[in-house]
């Protein structure tokens, strides 16, 4: 159930969301993220992160709705099992274990190694697996263990992504540098001691809590709950558009050189996909006090 603007600030409050890292950790590229200091603690601004929070679920619903799929990474603790759980619910990709290296810029060997597990899952579900050694029947459990630890996520992704959410960019950085590479568009939630510049989309907030890690990937999961139920909305209206409309004989002579046919039934482009959405500035304030 998706919550309003009052009972989202005050989620995020509760879990924690606004508690930066040490003064002496942070990164001054963050200095438009930070309300102030207390105790040599960084106070981000919690007006800043409902703010790209809520240009966040806009872009994910704008990219979903057309077709394109979103990547969730977060491989540390705190946030393996909010990423796992709400990748899951909403039907997208996940990297919660491990992000190898060329997952996105070497992804035709990823592929073959996804083939792999296949092939190995086949052996135990035929039972061809007991025509093999002991041995070597442990050998091939723990490969086909492995493969899938870190590749079930992306098991079923046959495209690039259109889009890319991260918690912890400097944990991440591996993964953040193959999204710029391929031109695959970032959202990440980034603490005081990362870089906003790499990412197109910043949400700054606490990303070592795990009630604020699952407070924000359950929006967003939402969101992308949201933008499927657009992508049907806009295949049927493709769908629409490619039938050709039937006419007779005498309505083709009888079309006028100034009938625009179709053309003025057409729904206008889509918006922009980062909309400035202001939260109520009251309702943050007494959140913040």
């Amino acid at each position: 159930m998706a919550l309003s603007q009052a009972e989202l600030v005050k989620a995020l409050v509760d879990a924690g969301v606004h508690f930066g890292h040490r003064v002496s950790r942070w990164n001054p590229k963050m200095q438009p993220y930070i309300h102030g200091k207390r105790n040599n603690i960084h106070i981000i601004d919690v007006r800043e992160t409902v703010k790209g929070l809520l240009r966040a679920k806009k872009l994910i619903q704008n990219t979903v709705a057309s077709g394109k799929d979103v990547l969730f990474v977060g491989t540390k603790r705190q946030a393996r099992h909010a990423v796992e759980e709400e990748a899951k619910r909403c039907g997208m990709h996940y990297v919660c274990e491990r992000w190898l290296g060329g997952t996105l810029t070497n992804f035709r060997t990823i592929r073959l190694r996804l083939t792999r597990l296949e092939e190995l899952e086949k052996l135990w579900e035929t039972g061809a697996i007991e025509n093999y050694s002991k041995k070597m029947k442990s050998t091939l459990g723990r490969e086909k263990d492995k493969i899938k630890a870190n590749l079930e996520g992306v098991r079923t992704m046959e495209k690039m992504p259109g889009l890319m959410f991260i918690v912890d960019t400097r944990r991440e950085h591996i993964a953040v540098k193959e999204a710029k590479k391929l031109g695959v568009k970032t959202i990440a939630l980034i603490d005081t001691d990362s870089d906003p510049d790499p990412i197109d989309l910043p949400v700054p907030g606490n990303d070592d809590a795990m009630r604020a890690i699952e407070v924000i990937v359950r929006e967003l999961a939402d969101a992308v709950i949201e933008g499927k139920t657009g992508r049907g909305v806009n295949e049927a209206k493709g769908e629409e558009r490619q039938t050709p409309r039937k006419r007779s004989s005498r309505a083709q002579f009888a079309a006028g050189p100034g009938d625009s046919g179709d053309s003025d039934s057409l729904a206008p482009e889509t918006a922009g996909a980062i909309a400035t959405i202001e939260p109520p500035a009251e309702t943050v304030a007494a959140a913040t006090a």
